[in-house]
């Protein structure tokens, strides 16, 4: 039996994993009183917006327990999961190697506010994959990393705007909450409330994959543009890809401009490639933030680039930031486990072949059901969205049809199978993801697509 496959039978998956799918699951009494408990706790019930299922209707599932491609709520009822903590369980739940390097290290301490060796041993694996990577600092979260790399920007140019792109989410800094993407977008409240006009009046927006906006509005503004940032491909609209040529001319117009290339990979890094989109795409930024996967799924960050703009941050040079639980070091042990798991030859190879024949899978049952979607995919993300066309941009992607997301969704529940409550959101496929989960979940999406298609007529 494989590794994975003794946790599952230890955690009591085995039996879902080689039975059927799930129907007639949604006994969720335990759900319901625990969101009715924390809804007189935290706002809106949850602690990050997207997790309240505003966008789908009904409560959210209270989940115990996971192991590999399987979740398993407080009632019991057991998924195959597609949200993957939203990003960082490229492995899969609850691996042993991560477990193991977890515990063996917080029995030595699990936090000194000191330098600890581990933080050295991270940040050499992130320079060794990444190599715009010449200098990096560690952080806590993908919010902080892209603060800490666009106040970096800022310092370094002496300029004060950026630009970035419309649907594409940076975290929850005040000047980046403008066309937000993600749980802004499920929300219905691209710009936040609590934000005063004066902190963004030097962000510029352009819209996704529209090179000559992007031109127009760098040209206008180069003498104070400091940075411009992207998500290389988006996922907080849905998964967006760039159109060929995007990224290149982003690249070629901070050139021109002196503004510097700022990738946020927070989503996309060591998922859809061992060099990130980057490497994929062989476009190479000034600054990278990063997040998710290279803490194996405690909370992380890391921004880094130039070495020129790195020395502008303190305690080498005047800009200030810092963070008392930065390089933690049970988060590096996480994430160094996680990255030697994924930094085999074949790994990435696997991880595009699951998310291949998934993504090709949905849009063959769903043509059977005479339905229009858009499956835009990548190495270990996909999308679904209800549009008749490609979906390019944050437009494009607010015009599918979000009712019949909402019905996929509680009809993919109710058959075991845990996807993003919300259209907005990218799917997230692990290296243990099997064949068994895929054709179950295909099964799943067949069985959901002729029920929508037969109560929308």
């Amino acid at each position: 039996m494989s590794t994975l496959g003794t946790v599952n039978q230890k955690l009591g998956f085995d039996k879902f994993a080689r039975g059927g799918l799930g129907i007639g699951l949604m006994a969720n009494k335990q759900s319901e009183k625990l969101f009715a408990a924390a809804k007189k706790i935290f706002p809106g019930g949850v602690n990050s917006p997207v997790r309240a299922f505003q966008n789908v209707g009904g409560h959210p599932r209270f989940i115990a327990r996971a192991a590999g491609a399987y979740l398993s709520d407080v009632d019991g009822n057991n998924y195959i999961d597609y949200v993957g903590s939203w990003g960082p369980m490229i492995a899969g739940h609850a691996h042993p190697k991560v477990v193991e390097a977890v515990q063996a290290t917080s029995a030595l301490g699990c936090s000194f506010g000191a330098p600890s060796p581990l933080e050295v041993q991270m940040a050499t694996q992130l320079m060794r994959h990444i190599p715009s990577l010449q200098r990096l600092r560690m952080v806590n979260s993908g919010t902080e990393a892209v603060m800490g790399a666009l106040r970096a920007a800022r310092g370094f140019t002496g300029k004060n705007k950026i630009l970035k792109f419309a649907g594409c989410y940076h975290g929850h800094a005040d000047y980046l909450l403008v066309k937000a993407g993600s749980g802004a977008l499920t929300h219905g409240r691209p710009d936040s409330l609590g934000v005063p006009e004066s902190f963004v009046e030097h962000t510029l927006v352009a819209p996704y994959n529209d090179l000559e906006a992007a031109r127009r509005l760098a040209m206008q503004h180069r003498k104070d543009l400091a940075a411009i940032i992207v998500e290389p491909i988006v996922g907080n609209m849905g998964c967006v890809l760039p159109k060929p040529g995007f990224l290149k001319g982003l690249r070629e117009l901070c050139d021109k401009t002196g503004a510097l290339l700022v990738f946020d990979e927070v989503m996309t890094g060591f998922r859809v490639h061992l060099g990130g989109a980057q490497g994929l795409y062989q476009i190479r930024p000034d600054l990278t933030t990063l997040g998710k996967v290279i803490g194996g799924g405690l909370p992380v960050g890391a921004y880094g680039g130039r070495a020129d703009v790195m020395k502008c941050v303190s305690p080498e040079g005047g800009v200030y930031q810092a963070g008392t639980l930065s390089g933690n070091p049970v988060a590096m042990a996480a994430g160094l486990a996680t990255l030697k798991l994924i930094s085999t030859p074949k790994a990435h190879a696997k991880l595009l072949h699951k998310t291949e024949r998934l993504a090709l899978g949905i849009r063959e049952v769903a043509e059977r059901a005479k339905l229009q979607v858009q499956v835009p995919y990548t190495c270990g993300m996909l999308s679904l969205f209800f549009n008749r066309k490609p979906v390019e941009n944050l437009d494009q992607a607010m015009a599918s049809d979000a009712e019949l997301f909402r019905g996929f969704f509680w009809e993919m529940l109710r058959r075991g199978i845990y996807l993003p409550p919300s259209p907005y959101e990218a799917w997230f496929v692990s290296l243990a993801h099997g064949e068994n989960e895929i054709a179950k979940t295909l099964r799943a999406a067949k069985d959901s697509f002729l029920n929508i298609a037969k109560e929308n007529g």
